[in-house]
């Protein structure tokens, strides 16, 4: 039999850009079949990324597998069905959210649901979090999620702090 070789093309939907670091760390991970999804609400920070901040993480919107909507990431969760390998959600501070009170859908039953949906099978969402939540990590195992929650160093081995990292797995 002849080895028979099946291309997958990894699909993930990145939550807020900020400077681009969460894009640039996934972009080094995928390969040349992958696609990025990049949904920020703020246009300016689009512009920003694509001008005076694109050096800083390494001009990852300039990279082909990506393409970013100026849209709310709510809708682009509602919108797919098993579409995406992984969700990344870096949108406010976490589910405790002290930017946008709109945010609070997200991580909320209807949002995590939406992120469940949109998530292929043993599809990831993973979320940051500036700090621990106890009810999210109930609130994702609801939906019907697997959770591993991880605490890691807010500033690698330099200190600073700790932040809470949600893997949840779609079984």
């Amino acid at each position: 039999m002849k080895n028979f070789r099946f291309a997958v093309t990894v699909r993930i939907l990145i939550g807020g850009l900020g400077m681009g670091y969460t894009l640039a760390a996934a972009l080094k991970r995928l390969g040349a079949d992958s696609r990025v999804v990049v949904a920020e609400l703020v246009p300016a920070v689009v512009k920003w990324n694509h001008g005076p901040l694109s050096h800083l993480a390494g001009n990852p919107l300039s990279d082909d597998r990506v393409s970013v909507r100026e849209i709310d990431i709510a809708l682009t969760m509602k919108s797919a069905k098993e579409g995406y390998d992984a969700i990344i959600l870096d949108v406010d501070n976490g589910p405790d959210g002290l930017t946008r009170k709109e945010n609070d859908w997200i991580y909320g039953k209807g949002g995590l649901t939406s992120a469940f949906t949109a998530l292929r099978f043993e599809g990831v969402l993973a979320v940051w979090s500036a700090a621990p939540e106890r009810s999210f990590t109930a609130r994702l195992r609801w939906v019907g999620f697997e959770v591993e929650e991880v605490r890691v160093p807010a500033r690698g081995r330099r200190g600073g702090g700790r932040h809470t990292i949600w893997l949840a797995t779609r079984g």
